[in-house]
């Protein structure tokens, strides 16, 4: 077997070190003659710590999927290369609906709900809200349960169904362009235009581990960031470095932005 320990060293540093070592024992399960083995759900950092594996066991193949194209959250898979059936992802999905004119419910409600039930976050996916409802995905193993139990949001009744992955109406997000310069691609220069914070208050999220880089939480303020990183703030939501477009005559950097609302 390959010697792991600074992989899960490495992760530990970073915060991920529990995920690194669920993960890492579900690929030793494939490498030891499973054809394939299924990750609960985690944000995209999570192909960070596969693709990390995959490089320990070259004969191992990664799939990931969370049960739409374009899903936040994913199922990642460690599959043995030479299985030549399908990988069953485990993924189901259904529809949370009320009454509109009762009370405009949130994200965060149907998530502090859903996690009321006692059931873990990595059982579910993304949450898509609709209009007078929500699209949720969810690991096959808790579907009945939810079903059966998920009867109120914040006081307000709903009814649960389930539905086909193919019936999953992709996210709609606000995107706003910001086009600015900075005066270095600092985590807390970029970030502070980006959300529309003073630089003075980024630094405290920061330092009070509000900031993710790329799923990941921040090293500092002075992280440095990179065209294609994606930045994101608790309760401010996150934005891509679209771009990087250029230097000054007087030394700034002009930075597009595509922030998520």
């Amino acid at each position: 077997m390959a010697d792991t320990s600074k992989l899960i060293r490495y992760f530990e540093a970073s915060g991920s070190g529990e995920e690194a070592r669920r993960m890492l024992d579900l690929a030793e399960q494939v490498v030891k003659g499973k054809p394939f083995r299924v990750a609960d759900f985690t944000s995209p950092a999570g192909l960070v710590i596969a693709d990390a594996i995959k490089a320990a066991y070259p004969e191992l193949q990664i799939q990931s999927y969370g049960g739409y194209e374009g899903a936040e959250r994913i199922r990642i898979a460690f599959v043995d290369s030479h299985f030549q059936g399908t990988v069953d992802m485990g993924i189901s999905a259904f529809k949370v609906e009320w009454d509109p004119r009762f009370r405009l419910l949130t994200h965060r409600d149907v998530l502090g709900s859903l996690l009321g039930l006692g059931i873990d976050r990595s059982k579910f996916g993304d949450i898509i809200m609709v209009q007078g409802g929500a699209q949720i995905l969810v690991d096959c193993s808790v579907v009945d349960f939810v079903i059966q139990n998920f009867t109120k949001i914040a006081m307000v009744t709903v009814s649960v169904n389930p539905m086909e992955l193919d019936d999953i109406a992709p996210k709609e997000e606000k995107i706003k362009e910001v086009r600015t310069t900075v005066a270095s691609l600092r985590l807390d220069a970029v970030a502070s235009s980006g959300f529309s914070v003073s630089r003075t208050k980024l630094v405290s999220a920061v330092n009070a581990g509000l900031l993710q880089v790329n799923w990941q939480p921040a090293k500092g303020p002075s992280q440095e960031v990179k065209e294609g990183d994606v930045i994101s703030m608790r309760g401010r939501g996150r934005m891509k470095v679209e771009a990087i477009t250029g230097t000054s005559r007087k030394g700034r950097i002009g930075v597009y932005l595509k922030r998520f609302m």
